[in-house]
């Protein structure tokens, strides 16, 4: 595992499984490296993780999150 993503895992209390998971679904719903805001919410929910915890992951894989409706990326 990255530094950087065990960093993420120790502030935000992610297991090992959870990351991976959130690293797999992150990389599948990107495309040419963005994610919709609405796609990244729909992530948070379906783990069960705050949505920090996904923009902080999408910001280390270097996803940008685009069509943000709340402000939260």
């Amino acid at each position: 595992m990255k530094k950087g993503m065990q960093e993420i895992n120790e502030k935000k209390g992610l297991t090992p499984e959870q990351q991976e998971t959130l690293e797999k679904l992150l990389r599948k719903a990107s495309k040419a490296s963005r994610i919709k805001c609405s796609s990244a919410l729909a992530i948070a929910n379906s783990l069960g993780i705050p949505p920090s915890a996904v923009g902080n992951a999408a910001n280390k894989l270097k996803i940008r999150i685009s069509k943000c409706q709340l402000g939260c990326f």
